[in-house]
C-alpha cells in the first residue's frame, strides 16, 4: 500500500493506494466531514482481492488534506437562505470544485479512467464528475446519496440540528470522541459493533479534527443546490446503492438519482442506514466488482 500527498486543483490531497498497479482503478469518494478512514478497511481489502487498483483519498477541508482555515465557516442558515434567493452565497467553494479535485487527482497519479464510487456527499461529487467529466469515468456508483431535487423527503429535525449542532469545545478529547460516536449513533445502521466505533471515531479525531473543515462542505452542499440539470446527461453505467432504513438520506433521494440517470440500476439494501456496516459489505462488494467487471 502506498499512502502519500500529491498536489491537485490547487490544493494537497492526502490518498492510500492498494492493490496491482495495472489493475483497473476502483477512486473512493468519501462524505460530508468523513476522512478516508471511513472506507471500511474490509471493503477495500474485499475489491483488491478481486483485481481492483483501490485508492482513496481526504477530500479538501478534512483529514490530512488541505484545509481551508482562512475563511470563517459560513452560517449554514445563512447559506441556505441566500441559496433559495439566488443570491450570492459567499462560500469558499462548491461541490463543483471537488468535482475538480477529483478529476485532477486523477491526472497527477496518471490515471486516465476510473471506476467512481462516490458514499453521501461523496455521490454528489461522483455525479458531477461522471456528468461533466465523462471521459474520465468507466464507470458511476452512487451510494448513500441524491439528486438534491427539491421535495424529496429530509432527513428528520433531530439529524438536522446535530448535523450543525456544535461540537464541545472543552478541548478534552472523551468528550469530543464521545460527541462523535453519538452522531454515528444517529445515522448508522442498528446492531453495529459499538467498540468498532468508537474506534474508528478515536482514530479518526487522532489523524485530524476539522470541525470548521465539516462546516465548509456542509455550505458548499448548500450552496450548489440540486443536480438535476447533470444527471440525465451521465453516460458511465450507473449504480444506485442506498440503504433501507437510512434516516439522513432516505431512501427516495437514492431512487430519485436512479430515476434521472439513463440506464441507472437501483439496488436497497435491507437493514442499512447511513453507514457502511460490516453485514451489508459482502453484498456492496459484489454489486461494486460485478458492476465494474462488465
Amino acid at each position: 500500500m502506498t499512502s502519500a500527498m500529491v498536489q491537485a486543483n490547487g490544493v494537497t490531497l492526502a490518498y492510500d493506494d492498494r492493490g496491482p498497479a495495472e489493475g483497473p482503478v476502483i477512486l473512493l469518494v468519501m462524505g460530508l466531514g468523513a476522512q478516508l478512514i471511513f472506507w471500511p478497511e474490509a471493503m477495500v481489502d474485499a475489491l483488491v482481492a478481486k483485481g481492483f487498483r483501490v485508492i482513496r483519498f481526504d477530500n479538501r477541508d478534512i483529514g490530512l488534506s488541505t484545509k481551508f482555515d482562512h475563511v470563517r465557516p459560513p452560517n449554514p442558515l445563512w447559506v441556505m437562505a441566500k441559496a433559495a434567493l439566488r443570491l450570492p452565497t459567499g462560500v469558499p467553494y462548491k461541490l463543483a470544485d471537488m468535482a475538480q479535485d477529483t478529476v485532477s487527482f486523477m491526472d497527477a497519479l496518471s490515471i486516465e479512467r476510473a471506476h467512481i464510487v462516490g458514499a453521501s456527499m461523496g455521490g454528489m461529487i461522483a455525479q458531477l464528475v461522471a456528468a461533466r467529466y465523462p471521459d474520465r469515468v468507466l464507470t458511476l456508483t452512487s451510494i448513500m446519496s441524491t439528486s438534491g431535487a427539491r421535495g424529496l423527503p429530509q432527513a428528520s429535525t433531530e439529524l438536522r440540528r446535530a448535523l450543525i449542532r456544535p461540537r464541545p469545545k472543552t478541548g478534552d478529547e472523551a468528550a469530543l470522541i464521545d460527541a462523535g460516536v453519538a452522531m454515528y449513533g444517529l445515522i448508522g445502521s442498528p446492531g453495529g459493533d459499538p467498540v468498532a466505533r468508537r474506534e474508528l471515531i478515536t482514530r479518526a479525531y487522532r489523524r485530524s479534527y476539522a470541525p470548521a473543515g465539516v462546516q465548509r462542505q456542509l455550505a458548499a452542499i448548500i450552496a450548489s443546490g440540486s443536480r438535476i440539470a447533470d444527471l440525465p446527461n451521465i453516460k458511465a453505467r450507473t449504480l444506485v446503492i442506498h440503504g433501507s432504513i437510512d434516516q439522513l438520506v432516505p431512501p427516495e433521494g437514492g431512487a430519485d438519482t436512479a430515476r434521472r440517470i439513463p440506464g441507472a440500476r437501483l439496488e436497497i439494501i435491507d437493514n442499512m442506514a447511513h453507514d457502511l456496516p460490516a453485514h451489508a459489505l459482502p453484498k456492496v462488494v459484489d454489486l461494486i466488482a460485478a458492476h465494474a467487471a462488465h
